[in-house]
């Protein structure tokens, strides 16, 4: 996917006040538009104009994609950074300026799951306050415990000259326990303020998880890699392991192998139908650090006939 410089496409500067992005829309809308245009690719730029425009245009929008930073180039292969649109808070509706088929690919990736499911018609007014959305990160350990958390969020505002800006929205939010990733949180009359007097809307927190130093989740799946050393594979042991939930005694099976996996059943993400725990083996090597060390490792390899090589027919 081609990364797409929307202030390049209207030719304006990235601080450009909210009337400067309206006048170059309008100038390239004219000369662009299909019904006038002589130009051979006036369709298409055309759509890219007002593509850039329903970005710019909006605070919210603008402001999230501001947080790609200025140093993509037009055409260059893009990919957006896991989370990059997490602590913005969007309101709800949908496309303004055009129907979903009418936006690139790039604009999709980006906004499209906060901005889909319109029907190309501008909004109908209404007396209670919009909804809004954003994406939250929480820890693991907040899922298998619950956790009441201070988030904040980011909602960008225009200034009276009409720059950019972005206010904070702090919250005491509580978060479940066994909340899942792509789960949403509401939170009742957090949204948009209604109009005279009406209920404001709700704001819904879409949570996903941070990485985690030592687990990962795979649904509702939670994955260890344990380091171990090789008797402990070989003729079998009891160890300790870690959890989210607290240490356990782990019963390794004599002649375990590299990578395999242990599964605690039932002690993954929790909920109704919680997941399960994996523990991965990792055989970790005793560094050869000394000369008994060294000269257990050279019996070793006397007296055990040993080809780790065997299966690919080399010794």
């Amino acid at each position: 996917m081609q990364y797409t410089d929307y202030y390049q496409v209207l030719g304006v500067a990235r601080d450009a006040a909210q009337d400067e992005i309206k006048r170059a829309y309008r100038k390239l809308a004219r000369k662009y538009h299909p019904d006038v245009s002589k130009e051979p690719d006036s369709e298409e730029r055309f759509k890219d104009v007002g593509e850039a425009y329903e970005v710019l245009k909006d605070p919210e929008k603008r402001a999230a994609y501001d947080q790609l930073g200025a140093n993509w180039k037009a055409g260059q292969d893009f990919r957006p950074p896991p989370d990059w649109d997490a602590g913005f808070e969007f309101r709800g509706g949908g496309y303004t300026q055009a129907g979903e088929e009418d936006h690139s690919a790039f604009f999709e990736e980006l906004f499209g799951r906060h901005y889909a499911g319109a029907t190309g018609r501008r909004r109908s007014f209404r007396m209670r306050g919009e909804d809004h959305h954003a994406k939250v990160l929480i820890d693991l350990e907040d899922s298998y415990q619950g956790a009441t958390r201070t988030i904040t969020l980011h909602v960008p505002e225009l200034t009276e000259d009409g720059h950019l800006t972005t206010r904070e929205h702090v919250l005491n939010v509580r978060i479940p326990k066994g909340i899942r990733p792509g789960q949403q949180i509401r939170l009742a009359g957090q949204g948009g303020p209604g109009v005279g007097g009406s209920e404001s809307g709700d704001l819904y927190l879409e949570v996903e998880l941070r990485d985690h130093p030592v687990y990962r989740v795979t649904d509702s799946d939670v994955y260890l890699d344990l380091p171990v050393a090789p008797w402990e594979v070989v003729l079998g042991a009891t160890v300790k392991a870690p959890t989210p939930s607290g240490v356990v005694d782990l019963k390794i099976p004599a002649n375990s192998n590299q990578g395999r996996k242990l599964r605690l059943k039932g002690r993954g993400l929790p909920g109704k139908a919680p997941g399960d725990f994996f523990v991965v083996l990792q055989v970790t090597l005793p560094p050869a650090d000394s000369e008994a060390a060294t000269a257990l490792y050279k019996q070793m390899e006397d007296q055990l006939a040993f080809n780790p090589r065997a299966d690919l027919g080399v010794s």
